[in-house]
């Protein structure tokens, strides 16, 4: 109980530096779509922040994970953290000195050639992002989570400050001050620039942490990082492509007479209302990933893994319920020339729920130095993204992105659970998580099926069917108030 509660504790604590931020973030949402009159302009928000979600995994080399396993091993942290740091810092300058170099020629290829400003802008958010991964992921492997997450907060905070100031206050302002700090010309680059001053006040505050870094690196340790590295960043890669690609793909694949951007707004704003699925999903990584290095040597390790997933499935599907089932409330977080696109949020809640199982099911690789095997299952679910967009974006447009999420997050969870039975089986509750899906989407197909005309009887009978979901989990569970009492005992 002492190691659930300990999870428990960490990623509670963990989810405060990610949901509040999230929350934070997620509010620039309806922040663009209401305030922001052409949906091509979020289209041009949409697409390159997935640029920088790449480039952000491409430039951090697997080196958060490489840190915490090499961290955990080694009597000479403070050696990881040098190997570690150098590595980033070197990757992030060597990126930052070629993109201000090549800036117009990039920003030509990807068709904002008089927009160059938006590729520095973009070069030196990344630049800030990446130099300061390492110093954050040793706050979280320091367990001075109350630090990080005010780093966190602190980050999106300014960051959607700023996105309000010049959005909502300088834009429409009829004081002449006011008025004159929002140029027309910059339009929608505010919105990184709000971004890049967030980056740099997370780099500022955590110079403390970086000035400890000095250039005594032990290349032979660094190769054994690195060598553990390389098949994380093809997994992280790939991952990237999975998760970001198919707003990209909608830009270049999507008929000219559909307005490609304005089909890649709408996308990428449903989307976000599976916020709270990645947010909760992003708040367990934070915790688990340390964690289940930590206990790997535990006796029980295999059992604490199988209940740890039963659980995370438990709440996945709450979540699921909660947001597919109140769509008529959630709806109103973006703005109305967004809201054809709601279809998909079910679909896009689930796919995430798989990546989550996905993130668990991968300790099998990572604890057992098998990262290549986890390249390979993220290649796998590369060629479906890949694939499924290109045949299914000409024919039925965002929806077939939504369709390649799905498949490929619930192929990458499969593929993943059989290849782990073999080199680390663990034995999982499969047919009580099955059964539990099961239940949602029985309950899912019943409320789609069952609609009222007056809103208040629909969300009386979705919370009626979330009621019912919770009492079947607190039976089966055999959930009682001696449980909560045990659990929220004092160690």
């Amino acid at each position: 109980m002492k190691v659930y509660k300990e999870l428990a504790g960490q990623t509670i604590i963990y989810g405060l530096g990610t949901i509040i931020p999230r929350i934070l973030n997620f509010l620039l949402t309806p922040l663009y779509t209401y305030t922001l009159t052409n949906q091509s302009d979020f289209g041009v928000i949409t697409e390159l922040y997935s640029y920088v979600a790449f480039f952000m995994v491409f430039l951090t080399f697997g080196m958060e994970t490489t840190f915490f396993r090499y961290s955990n091993s080694s009597e000479n942290k403070r050696l990881i953290f040098n190997n570690s740091f150098g590595t980033l810092l070197f990757t992030s300058s060597l990126f930052l000195i070629i993109i201000l170099t090549l800036k117009n020629q990039i920003a030509g290829t990807i068709g904002y050639s008089n927009h160059s400003m938006l590729i520095v802008y973009l070069a030196f958010i990344i630049f800030f992002d990446v130099i300061t991964a390492i110093p954050l992921a040793k706050l979280r492997n320091d367990n001075k989570v109350v630090f990080f997450t005010v780093i966190r907060t602190l980050n999106v905070a300014i960051n959607i400050g700023l996105n309000v100031f010049f959005f909502v206050i300088c834009k429409d302002s009829h004081n002449e001050f006011l008025s004159s700090l929002y140029n027309p010309s910059i339009g929608v680059g505010y919105a990184f620039i709000s971004n890049l001053a967030a980056s740099f006040f997370t780099f500022v505050i955590l110079l403390p942490q970086i000035f400890k870094f000095n250039f005594k690196i032990d290349f032979l340790i660094l190769k054994k990082m690195l060598k553990y590295a390389a098949p994380l960043v093809i997994v992280g890669l790939a991952g990237m492509v999975n998760e970001v690609a198919d707003k990209i793909f909608l830009k270049y694949i999507t008929p000219e007479y559909l307005v490609p951007l304005k089909q890649v707004a709408i996308y990428g704003a449903n989307y976000k209302l599976a916020v709270l699925m990645t947010i909760f999903i992003q708040m367990f990584k934070y915790a688990a990933e340390p964690f289940f290095f930590k206990y790997s040597g535990n006796d029980d390790a295999k059992n604490i893994y199988s209940k740890i997933m039963t659980w995370f499935v438990i709440f996945c599907l709450f979540i699921f319920l909660l947001v597919s089932l109140n769509l008529d409330i959630f709806k109103y977080l973006i703005g109305s020339n967004y809201r054809s696109g709601l279809y998909i949020v079910p679909i896009i809640l689930a796919a995430n729920m798989f990546l989550g199982i996905y993130y668990n099911l991968s300790v099998w690789y990572k604890l057992n130095n098998l990262t290549k095997y986890g390249a390979v299952i993220s290649l796998v679910g590369v060629v479906i993204t890949v694939v499924l967009n290109f045949s299914l974006i000409p024919v039925i447009g965002y929806l077939g992105s939504a369709i390649a999420t799905f498949a490929c997050y619930f192929s990458m969870m499969i593929i993943s659970f059989f290849i782990g039975k073999k080199f680390y089986k663990i034995e999982y509750q499969v047919k009580r998580i099955v059964g539990y899906v099961f239940l949602v989407f029985f309950l899912f197909i019943l409320h789609t099926l069952m609609q009222f005309n007056q809103l208040y009887l629909n969300i009386l009978f979705s919370s009626g069917l979330i009621l019912f979901y919770l009492f079947i989990v607190i039976k089966v569970e055999s959930i009682n108030f001696e449980n909560f009492k045990m659990f929220f005992k004092k160690a």
